[in-house]
Formats: C-alpha cells, sequence, structure tokens
C-alpha cells in the first residue's frame, strides 16, 4: 500500500499505523507501534487499549513533529493471493497429474500437499542444523570449562 507523505500534523495524525498486543507474563497488556521506533504503551485491560493506543501514536507523532523528526509513513504486511503461476517440464507436469489421479485428488490438491511436505521437511531440517551447531558449540567449550575447574 502506497501512502504519499504528509506535509502537517494533522496529516500525519490521519494516519493509521499498525501495532502489535503483546500479554504481559506479569499481568497486563504491551503495545508497540513497529513503525513509529520506541512508541510504545503498557495497559492492565484489554478495555483500556483503544484510547491508550491512540494517545501514545498521537504522542509520539506530535513530538517528532515537533522535533523536525522524519516521521516513517506506516507498513503493512504483504497480502498473498494464494495463487501463483509455474512454469515446470512437461514430463513434471504428466507425472504430477498422473499420481494426482492414482490417488483421486486434483492435480492442484496433490502438488499443494507435495510442497506443504517439503516446507515442513526443510523447517525441520534447519532447525536440526541449528541444534547440531549448537551442540558443536557447546562441546568445544567444555575442553575450557574442564581445564578451569582443574
Amino acid at each position: 500500500m502506497t501512502t504519499s507523505r504528509p506535509t502537517t500534523l494533522e496529516g500525519y495524525l490521519a494516519l493509521s499505523y499498525p501495532f502489535h498486543v503483546i500479554a504481559d507474563p506479569d499481568g497486563g497488556y504491551v503495545a508497540t507501534f513497529p513503525d513509529l521506533p520506541g512508541c510504545a504503551t503498557q495497559v492492565e485491560t484489554l478495555e483500556e487499549l483503544p484510547a491508550m493506543v491512540d494517545d501514545v501514536r498521537r504522542l509520539w507523532i506530535e513530538t517528532a513533529f515537533d522535533h523536525g523528526m522524519e516521521i516513517p509513513l506506516p507498513t503493512y504486511p504483504e497480502e498473498y493471493s494464494g495463487k501463483f503461476n509455474l512454469r515446470l517440464p512437461r514430463s513434471l507436469h504428466r507425472s504430477l497429474a498422473e499420481e494426482a489421479e492414482r490417488q483421486g485428488v486434483s492435480l492442484n490438491q496433490h502438488v499443494v500437499a507435495l510442497l506443504a511436505e517439503r516446507n515442513a521437511q526443510a523447517q525441520i531440517e534447519r532447525r536440526l542444523d541449528a541444534l547440531a551447531a549448537f551442540k558443536v558449540g557447546v562441546a568445544a567449550s567444555e575442553p575450557e570449562k574442564l581445564a578451569r575447574r582443574g
């Protein structure tokens, strides 16, 4: 979403900035604005959230504007349609279509299942690699710890 940069304080105040709300383990909630560095507030109940979020956003923008600081424009997560075009060899297309037919599912369902399975496998492999690297780091530091004890 492209937004033109406002020139007035009122223009900046009229922009809608996304914010994140996280439940605090000690009670209450913390709200942060990813586009406005340091702009955050804490509330005890969700009912307090709308007013406090609006106040802290307004105060942050007013302060930045008054001091001539650059005020970032709001950003929004990219939305995905769930569709994309894919070019593949005819032989692979035929093989996928034949397997989908054998399984009694559409070609689309079959390809989505294969992609999801491989994506999950890749995520697990990355986690295992990270654990292996951590284990190597821990093992490498063990001789130092033993030498210090001795």
